[in-house]
């Protein structure tokens, strides 16, 4: 996969496509294999896997397990962001994929409960978990590969793929969970149905293996880790949280507001709205199928207007939109407004997330130096992944539970978890959030 040049030699216009390229197919594949989960859990695995308590438990103890691939997400960030830093990104991003892809197949080919009793909802949780650790070193290599690659006035659209592929991984999950809910009846779809999107990581898994094994490392790590010697004397996690304590809550802060809206919206709605207000399930499906095909468009468009306009005011913008919009998505959802519900769900979920995840990937790389970047930046995503992404399901679960069945809450919490992402960019320093 080197033809390019009359030398052979790579280009720096061509690099950067083909690091942007093998980031982007990495992404799709990690968030395919981790989305589908969140997906299937809410559908599925109450009955499959936890049969032996009520409706409502067995939902929450399937969300619950959703959680747990956050929390291991930190680990993963620390273990390839450690030897990303050391090695290069290049060998990581081919390790995550394919750690991400081998655990997703065998959830495809666990048990049920009924065939193994409490083994099954065991070994869920362990695949989890390993999904988990996987994508917790994909998104530091996948955005380093890409920004440090990409020409520094267009750092923000080389590496909008990384979030693209979030979007083409959610329509690949949805879309594969929906046809077999519309071609398979509810008895089949339940006992086997399910497994077959799976099972079909391992081909998306093969595409992404061919494709990042030909990527060459990333210039700004040959230069500044390679070439001058600059590997840390500490393990690079010490070195970025002594170096740039601050840097992590700043991460944190600005995470909310694209995990809330994200997975209040194409997870814990699917549930809700099935749960709460006899919704069917194919309108939060077609939905997702629906916000992931414009995100293919908005995030490069939005990444792109963050190149010449400026990171911090398109991140504000969207932000803002996600506090305006929390309350009226769920008056439309309690009054069952199919239109309404689709306006205010695009409105979250391609306008205020898609504007706040198009610039993070120079905006956080840029918090830390390049030789403790992958940890730096790695491991503060994944740490805010655990605090506002992975129990935001389960949490806004348990908020309705509380509440007797009200939504009010759960918008409340969106609402404030938005209002704090606008608050936390605005304590990065001008040249760097810009």
């Amino acid at each position: 996969m080197r033809a390019e040049g009359h030398s052979g030699v790579l280009t720096h216009e061509q690099q950067a496509r083909r690091a942007a390229l093998g980031s982007f197919v990495g992404a799709v594949v990690d968030w395919y294999d981790f989305l589908l989960y969140g997906i299937v859990a809410a559908l599925v695995f109450n009955g499959q896997f936890f049969p032996n308590v009520s409706p409502a438990a067995g939902t929450l103890a399937a969300l619950a397990t959703f959680g747990v691939g956050f929390l291991f997400r930190p680990l993963g960030g620390i273990v390839f962001g450690h030897f990303g830093d050391r090695l290069g990104r290049k060998r990581m991003l081919v390790l995550t994929v394919m750690l991400m892809g081998v655990s997703t197949a065998l959830i495809g080919l666990l048990p049920t409960y009924a065939s193994i009793g409490v083994w099954a909802p065991i070994l869920l949780v362990v695949l989890r978990a390993l999904q988990g650790f996987a994508v917790g070193g994909e998104w530091g290599g996948a955005a380093l590969m890409a920004v440090e690659s990409a020409p520094r006035h267009r750092r923000a659209f080389y590496s909008s793929g990384v979030q693209v592929g979030y979007g083409v991984g959610l329509i690949l999950a949805t879309g594969s969970v929906s046809l077999l809910s519309h071609f398979l009846d509810d008895a089949a779809f339940q006992s086997w149905g399910w497994r077959l999107p799976f099972v079909f990581s391992i081909v998306l898994v093969a595409i992404a293996f061919w494709v990042r094994a030909g990527l060459e490392e990333s210039p700004e790590f040959r230069e500044n880790v390679e070439g001058r010697g600059q590997t840390p004397s500490r393990p690079p996690v010490l070195e970025a949280l002594s170096r740039h304590p601050k840097a992590f809550l700043q991460i944190i802060a600005l995470r909310l507001a694209e995990l809330f809206t994200m997975y209040i919206v194409t997870t814990f709605a699917l549930s809700y709205s099935t749960s709460y207000l006899g919704l069917s399930r194919e309108l939060f499906l077609n939905i997702g199928l629906l916000v992931g095909a414009i995100s293919c468009v908005t995030i490069p468009l939005f990444a792109l207007l963050a190149d010449r306009f400026g990171r911090r005011r398109i991140y504000v913008v969207g932000a803002v939109v996600g506090v305006l919009c929390a309350f009226p998505f769920f008056m439309a959802l309690e009054a069952r407004s199919v239109v309404w519900i689709v306006f205010f769900a695009v409105m979250l979920a391609n306008l205020a997330h898609d504007m706040v995840v198009s610039v993070q990937q120079p905006m956080f790389a840029e918090l830390f130096g390049t030789a403790y970047r992958y940890s730096g930046a790695g491991v503060g995503y994944q740490v805010a992944s655990v605090v506002g992404g992975g129990f935001t399901p389960f949490i806004a679960a348990a908020l309705v539970s509380m509440a007797g069945g009200s939504w009010l809450p759960v918008a409340f919490y969106l609402a404030v978890g938005c209002a704090l992402s606008a608050l936390g960019v605005m304590s990065i320093q001008r040249h760097r959030a810009d």
